[in-house]
């Protein structure tokens, strides 16, 4: 694999933020370095609790990071990650 860096981003739908959130910004926080920029989108707008949420972050980095912060994002409960990598290898 590439260790050429790519611009990308990772789509996270969290299913309870008010439940889900602290793990999701605990590996966004460790990545820090790969994350150009973030956006919030509280997708339900009257929601009180279990409220979903999407967040939407500009990365960069190689492939191989891209793709392994998607899976440990993706990999926890109550939460979907898809990447999306929008420069060529």
């Amino acid at each position: 694999m590439s260790t050429k860096k790519q611009l990308g981003t990772i789509t996270i739908l969290v299913k309870d933020r008010q439940q889900h959130s602290v793990d999701v910004n605990r590996i966004l926080t460790e990545n820090s370095r790969l994350i150009l920029a973030r956006l919030g989108v509280n997708v339900a707008r009257t929601c009180v609790t279990g409220c979903t949420a999407m967040v939407t972050v500009a990365i960069e980095g190689t492939t191989k990071e891209i793709n392994g912060l998607t899976e440990k994002l993706d990999s926890l409960y109550g939460i979907v990650a898809k990447a999306n990598i929008v420069t060529e290898e």
